[in-house]
């Protein structure tokens, strides 16, 4: 078997399995990527978001366009695998929106609301699926930090000369 032949069978099963285990994805649309927390269901990634208390989801990410996710790994929290996905809005209420929700509700922490979260999101809130397209594994040969905002802060400055006088002489009375 080629590497070309066993990247193409390891890169699906990597981006499911690594998409299952990690509790956060970073989701890029048009804007920033953005930090999500999801569940894997029937070969997609599945979130909730854009309502009152839930995630907001990242600017340009809507129905029918393409998205870069990025999943972490558990253990260190380095990047492990990114892939392309397509979005899907799923409607509410429909069959696969029901799937997805009964998966999305049993990750939701602290829901101010269990018992009535499904009616509000499909009232406020909008279900995206996730399918992955193309993976990469190999290490990106550019930082992707975002550089720092402008600041008036600055970094420290020299230590006035009596300081440390006056550091020593409390240490020796203690």
């Amino acid at each position: 078997m080629t590497a070309a032949a066993a990247d193409s069978l390891l890169g699906p099963a990597l981006v499911e399995e690594a998409t299952k285990k990690s509790g956060l994805i970073w989701v890029r649309g048009t804007g920033p990527a953005r930090a999500l927390w999801h569940t894997w269901h029937e070969g997609a990634a599945h979130l909730v978001g854009d309502g009152p208390g839930e995630q907001p989801l990242p600017a340009g990410l809507t129905d029918g366009c393409v998205a870069e996710v990025t999943v972490r790994s558990k253990d260190k929290g380095g990047r492990l695998v990114a892939w392309t996905a397509a979005v899907t809005e799923l409607a509410p209420h429909s069959e696969e929106w029901e799937a997805a929700v009964a998966e999305l509700k049993g990750k939701r922490l602290n829901a101010p609301d269990a018992e009535q979260m499904t009616e509000r999101w499909a009232r406020e809130c909008r279900v995206l699926r996730l399918t992955p397209g193309d993976s990469r594994t190999d290490l990106p040969d550019v930082s992707h930090a975002a550089a720092p905002l402008p600041t008036p802060a600055t970094t420290r400055h020299p230590v006035p000369d009596g300081l440390p006088r006056l550091l020593l002489k409390r240490r020796r009375k203690s």
